[in-house]
């Protein structure tokens, strides 16, 4: 029998029928997809119920291979499945099943019926990867359910009239692609700020910051506002014109965006802004929180002008929280995604020294911090959005090199950094800042991803 079958199975503190809606959702697809996976969703119409398709674009290294899936089996509140119409596999049956142990708990269970191409030498060749690609796949997706389901849950309360409406900047970006579809699962409604021809029926709205353009009634009535969008720090040389745009991209853009809503009629209750523990600058293995001082140079004097940004909107009443976000950790982006490659060959290892600190967080623990503040009426001003448990460079590089199975021999001296990246390296590469995330543990936030070598097992799949 060339034909394969495999059945995941969670128990989740949820009723069936929550856990199902969870799944039919906009946004659960993105969700559930590994953060180590390249997949483009390319269509998605009919939700989960019968007859629906789903196209999407699965990457095998540089190649790219089209995914045709079309749904079946719909059981309202119990089941759904999808049968590949074109793809990969020479057959693919996935049957997502919700059955009931209590009001309050349920087993979640995914069953894959799967046959590879090329008969037998395909399972010969292929069969214990694919078998083991699947086993952590559905790991990854199951924590992810239940992760979710779960915060959802607990700030359940926050929001006495159901979901929300959060309008977002950088949606696009690497935290609000990922916040975007968690919240919508979470049933708030999205509206995205794009600086493109806006699509009402998208949630879309447009604005152009450089020429101050964006219509304040769009923003009547939102309960909150997340501004995420900015200048990439990490890409590029910082020339002067370089520099120019992203204070630009920051204080002019928050600038704009905290005046429109000061003026409006009904504001949101929260604006909640990004901000970077840069703000600290190079302060050795100093513990950093968020009532110490700004540190010196190009990065801490951004930053402060920055969260200053804000001013007008308080002054109208608005709870305004600034996110000092860390080293977000993610294979989609970031410096988890630039390091990734010279590691997996084996030929990464410490910068400079090895001992300045890096304060990071998993991508999970920035949205779920970004709720948190958003439900959270107490907390206001600064947010150190960190793990609790920063490392040394040299730690990470042994802590990568290990979930990885490869050497971490080949450091990058500091004087090559700098020859390399200029002024950049020295902010970005070879600073340290030991940063403490007290109003997060303060207002009792679970983090989910605390230790890092966890983190990046469950991030990379290992």
């Amino acid at each position: 029998m060339l034909r394969d079958k495999v059945v995941f199975r969670t128990r989740i503190e949820a009723s069936a029928e929550e856990v199902f809606n969870w799944h039919a959702q906009e946004g659960a697809f993105e969700r559930l997809t590994p953060a180590w996976e390249k997949v483009k969703l390319l269509e998605r119409t009919g939700g989960i119920k019968n007859g629906a398709i789903t196209k999407l674009h699965v990457y095998m290294g540089p190649f790219k291979k089209l995914w045709v899936a079309r749904h079946l089996n719909y059981i309202e509140g119990r089941q759904f499945a999808d049968i590949q119409e074109q793809g990969p596999f020479a057959y693919w049956l996935h049957t997502h099943q919700m059955s009931s142990i209590s009001d309050n708990a349920s087993y979640l269970e995914d069953h894959i019926d799967y046959e590879l191409p090329l008969g037998w030498l395909g399972k010969i060749v292929a069969g214990s990867m694919v078998r083991n690609k699947l086993d952590k796949m559905f790991a990854y997706r199951h924590f992810i359910t239940n992760y979710d389901i779960s915060t959802h849950q607990i700030y359940r309360n926050f929001f006495p009239r159901g979901g929300m409406k959060v309008a977002i900047t950088g949606a696009s970006g690497l935290i609000g692609s990922a916040l975007t579809p968690f919240l919508k699962t979470g049933g708030h409604q999205v509206y995205r700020l794009v600086r493109t021809q806006a699509d009402d029926k998208k949630g879309e709205i447009f604005w152009q910051p450089s020429a101050k353009t964006l219509n304040p009634k769009a923003l009547e009535g939102m309960d909150a506002v997340i501004h995420l969008a900015g200048e990439n720090i990490a890409s590029g040389r910082w020339t002067d014109n370089k520099k120019a745009s992203i204070r630009d991209s920051r204080i002019a853009t928050t600038k704009f965006l905290a005046e429109v809503l000061a003026k409006l009629d009904n504001p949101p209750s929260v604006f909640v802004t990004a901000s970077a523990i840069g703000y600290y600058g190079n302060r050795g293995s100093e513990i950093l929180r968020e009532e110490s001082s700004v540190g010196t140079g190009f990065l801490p004097e951004v930053c402060k002008e920055w969260e200053a940004a804000t001013q007008v909107a308080t002054e109208r009443g608005i709870r305004v929280v600034h996110l000092r976000i860390g080293i977000v950790l993610t294979p989609q982006g970031g410096a988890l995604a630039k390091m990734l490659l010279p590691f997996q060959l084996g030929i990464g290892g410490r910068f400079g020294s090895g001992e300045q600190y890096m304060s990071w967080i998993a991508i999970d623990d920035v949205i779920g911090a970004i709720y948190h503040v958003i439900a959270n009426e107490q907390i206001t001003g600064a947010v150190n959005v960190v793990s609790p448990n920063p490392v040394t460079n040299a730690e990470f590089t042994k802590t990568l090199g290990k979930v990885l199975f490869r050497p971490t021999i080949f450091p990058m001296p500091s004087f090559a950094a700098k020859l390399v990246l200029g002024e950049m390296a020295d902010d970005l590469l070879l600073s340290s800042a030991r940063v403490h995330p007290g109003q997060l543990m303060a207002t009792s936030y679970n983090f989910r991803h605390s230790d890092l070598e966890g983190a990046l097992r469950h991030l990379l799949g290992k």
